[in-house]
């Protein structure tokens, strides 16, 4: 039983793409991001407050320091609601204060690509390109990922909406050095994406990566069983979900992971020949 045990631990590990040992001891990611975020936020702030100390101005009280995960996750719900547009949405996430990736990002990065399209491609966060740039996907891996759904005959420059691709990601904010996105990013960022996909009202979603799918479908499932069918997408957030319309949704590779595994190319392909026929079908 212990063989077998330890047999579908290392299965599971393939499969997720983890395909080399770095250490002796298990290390919990999770955490380390967390207190890598809490610490960069803390450097902000710090930093902020000394040079307004040194300049004679009054430093903010503790009202106004950065939210708990579930207080800004309240908070971003209400902010979303109010947002009518793409524009205001835009403008609403750019004003929230409660998610610290704020203090540590260059720009926010809101969407690229034809609002208009009928696929929303979303992914995990901002490269470090996409922060200096305030676009998604606009670095190599931006590239890797045009020649990929130009190769179905889809551009996110394409005027037919049919054959347009509208771009964003989970996180409006780049994680400080491009770490993962910590769960409590994540809980805080949920109700704009979410808003954000009813707003923009795609016909087709296309989730890049498991951290995206699990968050936006609510599964705990890995990528490898995520993928190779089609989910009916609702918001998670309960307030967001009067009215929601369900919409198809594929799970995939993320580009920056294929350009690193070349071997999952193949099953890339094959999402995005799902993606062409469910789009055909429509």
């Amino acid at each position: 039983m212990e063989r077998q045990a330890l047999k579908a631990a290392l299965e599971w590990y393939v499969d997720n793409g983890v395909d080399e040992a770095i250490g002796y001891e298990a290390v919990d990611r999770f955490a380390v991001a967390k207190a890598q975020a809490d610490k960069s936020v803390a450097d902000v702030i710090r930093a902020e407050n000394n040079a307004a100390e040194a300049k004679g101005v009054p430093i903010p009280s503790s009202q106004n320091a950065p939210l708990g995960a579930s207080d800004a996750r309240a908070e971003a719900i209400k902010a979303a609601l109010d947002a009518a547009t793409l524009e205001e949405l835009e403008a609403t996430i750019a004003a929230f204060e409660g998610i610290g990736l704020k203090k540590t990002a260059s720009n926010m990065v809101f969407s690229g690509g034809n609002k208009d399209a009928s696929i929303m491609y979303i992914g995990d966060a901002p490269a470090a390109d996409d922060d200096r740039a305030g676009k998604p996907f606009v670095g190599v891996d931006g590239r890797f990922l045009d020649v990929m759904f130009r190769a179905v005959d889809i551009a996110r420059d394409a005027e037919e909406v049919e054959k347009a691709l509208y771009l964003t990601n989970l996180l409006n904010w780049r994680p400080p050095g491009g770490r993962s996105p910590a769960p409590g990013e994540i809980e805080a960022s949920l109700p704009f994406i979410e808003r954000h996909i009813q707003l923009a009202a795609p016909k087709l979603l296309v989730f890049s990566g498991g951290t995206v799918a699990k968050a936006l479908l609510g599964r705990s499932e890995g990528l490898s069983k995520l993928r190779k069918r089609w989910h009916d997408y609702t918001p998670q957030c309960e307030e967001l979900r009067d009215g929601a319309v369900t919409i198809p949704a594929i799970v995939t590779f993320a580009p920056s992971y294929l350009l690193n595994t070349p071997a999952q190319k193949r099953g890339a392909w094959t999402d995005l020949l799902m993606i062409k026929s469910r789009l055909n079908a429509i």
